[in-house]
């Protein structure tokens, strides 16, 4: 298998920690990372829009030559692919729980997350647009409290004791306002400490660049 990537982009990054946290586990599950680079236009061009029609990234090209295209999809294809070991929990509440988690960090945060980057500092070069910045911000606010009521029982991460796909997706876009020199944590202390912990962890130190 062949994932198609670029590294500072969160929804790359979410599934190369993905696969770090399961590398840490010890399953190799032979995937080779392949970086298309997006600086250069390389997502546009016509070797990868004939596997992703929407010049995006992540890719998983699989054995067979088919593709899928969706970070979170991609996540689930792998755990259901080798379950021995898989992160999201075999008991349904827990599971649920874990997953409402990672809706909550995708749409309530990350999503937010993503557009206050791009209209402050976008790393595509796109033009500052404070008034979708500071929306941006006051949108994420309600998911930060949450996430941080949460922490306070002092779990290590989002989900409990191990690193967990909300963990990973929220760190992704962590990484990509870090690019930019940005901080939208405030004072709250649960995330600052959580934020630490992970960039800390193996699969933080092997995946995360900034």
């Amino acid at each position: 298998m062949k994932l198609y990537m670029v590294p500072l982009a969160p929804n790359p990054t979410k599934v190369m920690l993905y696969i770090a946290e399961r590398e840490r586990r010890d399953l190799d599950m032979g995937i080779e990372q392949v970086v298309v680079n997006t600086v250069k236009g390389r997502h546009k061009e016509p070797e990868h829009m004939a596997r992703n029609p929407f010049g995006k990234l992540p890719v998983l090209e699989l054995e067979d030559g088919s593709y899928i295209l969706e970070s979170l999809a991609i996540i689930h294809y792998l755990e259901a692919r080798f379950p021995d070991g898989a992160l999201l929990p075999a008991d349904a509440k827990a599971r649920a729980q874990a997953l409402e988690i990672e809706r909550i960090v995708e749409l309530g945060a990350a999503v937010h997350m993503g557009r206050y980057a791009h209209a402050t500092k976008s790393p595509l070069g796109r033009p500052a647009e404070p008034a979708v910045a500071s929306e941006a911000e006051a949108n994420l606010q309600p998911a930060f409290d949450y996430l941080e009521e949460k922490l306070a029982d002092e779990r290590p991460f989002l989900s409990g004791n191990d690193p967990s796909i909300a963990d990973f997706t929220l760190q992704a876009y962590c990484q990509f306002l870090r690019f930019i020199e940005a901080d939208l944590f405030g004072d709250r202390s649960g995330l600052r400490a959580w934020d630490e912990r992970f960039r800390a962890s193996p699969a933080g130190q092997a995946v995360l660049k900034w």
